[in-house]
């Protein structure tokens, strides 16, 4: 389920290796995110990240491309509902734990241990 705050299984085994490769993709996501709200695909930009490859969305930065452990790739919540990964009923509650995309990043970490919505913030400028 959805979840406002981070879980704490994250913090132990993700949180690090995400957090670094964060700081190196941040400006990216960050931006991909203002063209897709720009352009009016979506409010809810989504950025599911994984260490092999997944099905869900289109890859944006690959860790083939740059040296980052993760895969990151794009889509939004459109997807997450026609591939029954937000059930239709759970819209509004995704809608409303949605944190402002201008300061956090949405995250949808794919790991064998670990399948979550986290949202990080992107660093200050």
């Amino acid at each position: 389920m959805i979840r406002d705050d981070n879980d704490p299984e994250l913090n132990g085994k993700y949180l690090g290796t995400i957090t670094k490769d964060f700081v190196k993709v941040a400006d990216t996501l960050k931006e991909a995110s203002y063209q897709i709200r720009s352009r009016k695909f979506s409010d809810h930009p989504i950025f599911p990240v994984c260490k092999t490859e997944q099905a869900i969305g289109q890859l944006l930065i690959g860790n083939k491309d740059i040296k980052v452990d993760w895969n990151y790739y794009i889509t939004y919540l459109d997807e997450f509902v026609q591939r029954k990964l937000v059930d239709e009923k759970a819209i509004e509650d995704f809608k409303k734990s949605y944190k402002d995309p201008d300061e956090f990043c949405c995250l949808f970490v794919i790991d064998q241990d670990f399948t979550n919505f986290v949202y990080i913030p992107y660093p200050n400028e």
